[in-house]
């Protein structure tokens, strides 16, 4: 299997994506008729704890087993899925090459020249390349991407996967199945995107993901330790609950009547300065980009009730919660109601299974 087949094409029109965090395992299976997208299967399962720690699996069979409950709850018979890991455990550079060389050959001179490129020996990583296109500095040359993971962490994925009986047909980066879910998103961004600068956090577990888009492109990418993980944390602290209970409380509803005012507006006022201090840092990076025209917020903290009018107030931005299923139709399996209630958290799980429909190259 090549690592990150899904950037060298190599789509299947029968493919999982699959989203593994560290509090749960997203699926969402899709379908394509004509230029509309479909919901086929999707399913949420929470992760026991400390399973997957800062996106490295731990304990392959608890979350192999968590796959497979997540298959039987979506009730979908595809055995390909799509996977990814977490940007920061991959390697990527853009180098030039000559335009002349064939992919056989652009492979073994890559291999021969690796160490100017990644710091670990061959025998450790998983790598992979594609080429952008012509270079604009001399067009006998081509910009060619170069990706390395250590391989540990592919095998991590893919045992689990195959705990479940999946087969990891591509491997991609979480930032990029973000940006490729993008797309689902244009219906609620001023414009439609164009010629605006829209800036999405998807907020997981432990992490923030920034992308600000402009004119639809990516423009600026940032990772920052901030998540839903914290508010878990308070609760349990707080109430004197169990990891498992507090998660559930927080998902479910249930916790004490003064939970919003003891526990929650302390959260909210920890995101919002994490999300205001992450765009003090785009525009101190991007001198070209001096406002923001909308705020998308993703991920399981974007579903907590009125987050996005909290947002909107303290930050004067104009701010709406994901909704990339919105314009699609939904299978009865997957149960339309519930997965309204799920769909800001699945964009990544979206992006991964967009990718079914990639081009195939020649």
């Amino acid at each position: 299997m090549s690592f990150l087949q899904s950037l060298l094409g190599g789509g299947s029109n029968e493919l999982i994506g699959l989203d593994i965090s560290s509090s749960a395992v997203k699926l969402i299976e899709l379908a394509r008729r004509g230029e509309r997208y479909s919901v086929e299967a999707y399913a949420v399962e929470p992760l026991p704890a400390n399973v997957v720690n800062e996106k490295q699996i731990t304990d392959p069979k608890s979350v192999g087993e968590a796959i497979a409950r997540a298959i039987a709850r979506a009730g979908t018979r595809t055995r390909n899925a799509a996977i990814a890991v977490a940007g920061a455990s991959v390697i990527t550079k853009t180098i030039t090459m000559s335009a002349s060389l064939k992919e056989a050959d652009m492979e073994e001179q890559i291999k021969a020249e690796a160490d100017q490129y990644i710091p670990y020996s061959l025998d450790d990583v998983n790598l992979d390349f594609q080429v952008i296109g012509v270079s604009p500095k001399n067009p006998a040359n081509v910009d060619v991407q170069l990706a390395a993971c250590r391989k540990e962490l592919i095998e991590q994925r893919v045992a689990a996967l195959e705990i479940a009986g999946l087969v990891a047909k591509v491997i991609d980066i979480e930032s990029y199945a973000l940006e490729n879910a993008c797309p689902l998103l244009y219906h609620q961004m001023p414009d439609l995107g164009r010629h605006k600068t829209i800036a999405l956090f998807d907020i997981g577990a432990s992490m923030t993901s920034l992308l600000v888009l402009h004119d639809r492109n990516p423009v600026y990418t940032r990772e920052q330790a901030f998540g839903g993980r914290q508010l878990t944390d308070d609760i349990m602290r707080f109430y004197n609950m169990s990891y498992a209970d507090a998660g559930r409380g927080k998902r479910m509803g249930g916790l004490p009547e003064n939970y919003e005012t003891e526990v929650l507006a302390g959260f909210i006022s920890d995101l919002t300065l994490q999300i205001d201090r992450a765009l003090q840092f785009f525009f101190s990076a991007a001198t070209q980009h001096r406002n923001i025209d909308a705020l998308v917020l993703a991920g399981g903290c974007a579903h907590i009730p009125g987050i996005d009018v909290a947002v909107q107030d303290r930050l004067k931005l104009q701010t709406s919660v994901a909704r990339p299923f919105a314009q699609m139709g939904v299978a009865a399996r997957a149960k339309p109601a519930q997965l309204a209630r799920d769909e800001a958290s699945l964009l990544i799980a979206a992006g991964l299974a967009l990718r079914a429909f990639d081009e195939v190259e020649a």
